[in-house]
């Protein structure tokens, strides 16, 4: 699986605030670049927070009518999650108005671990950082979604390649590898049922993959003997792979 790092489906040209960045400045690289996000960097390029089309509506919406009658506001009446909207009111940078702590990936984390962290932290954008934590990208949900535009053949191949030849050690062959619309059909007779649950698992983590449907039938049903296989070192990917089932 060589496709399936965030850096290899991240933009590298990020359009950035610094936390002195006036309100109206920001509102002008959002409608200026057509997006509804960015993030908020120190002068060592460290993300700070990350800043939305939502939170400069939070900003209009809190700002008071000129037409309306005052309220006063007592701020320790209020609960953190309206003291912190109310602040935004009078916000006039992007370090007071942005959003934080940040959520973040690297650009060595796996797509699927991104994917899981937008559905999780409800985000549509992530930046993205280097070992040294410093902004190198960003990475939205249209582009993790990119990856399932890969060619039928181009995902058959590396089922073949990564998955059967090189973590199983079977012939090309072997099982037959069927792939329609990202949907891959693994049909053949294996050794063990282990090696027939790796090759699912492995099919499945593949960039690109929709679902695997398994026609895979197997001689021993090695259940017993994996409990006792997993009390001893093993090597190689196959034996990763199987201490994970």
């Amino acid at each position: 699986m060589r496709h399936n790092k965030i850096g290899s489906v991240m933009t590298t040209d990020v359009v950035r605030a610094e936390h002195g960045t006036p309100f109206k400045e920001v509102a002008e690289l959002l409608a200026a670049h057509r997006i509804s996000g960015l993030p908020v960097v120190d002068e060592d390029d460290k993300v700070v927070g990350v800043l939305s089309e939502t939170d400069l509506m939070m900003h209009q919406a809190t700002t008071s009518d000129p037409y309306e009658p005052k309220h006063r506001v007592r701020l320790a009446e209020l609960t953190p999650g309206a003291r912190h909207q109310y602040a935004k009111g009078s916000a006039r940078t992007a370090g007071e108005l942005m959003t934080r702590p940040p959520v973040t990936v690297h650009a060595d984390d796996t797509i699927v671990q991104a994917a899981r962290t937008m559905v999780q932290r409800h985000v549509e954008r992530l930046p993205v950082l280097d070992e040294e934590d410093r902004l190198v990208g960003i990475v939205t949900r249209r582009d993790l979604l990119r990856v399932f535009l890969r060619p039928d053949p181009e995902i058959r191949t590396e089922v073949i390649d990564e998955v059967l030849v090189r973590a199983l050690w079977l012939a090309p062959r072997g099982v037959e590898v069927s792939v329609e619309e990202g949907v891959v059909t693994l049909t053949g007779h294996m050794e063990r049922k282990s090696e027939t649950e790796i090759a699912v698992a492995m099919t499945r983590r593949i960039d690109g993959v929709v679902d695997v449907v398994s026609e895979l039938t197997y001689r021993l049903d090695d259940a017993d003997l994996r409990a006792e296989a997993q009390t001893h070192a093993t090597h190689g990917v196959a034996d990763d792979w199987l201490r994970r089932l």
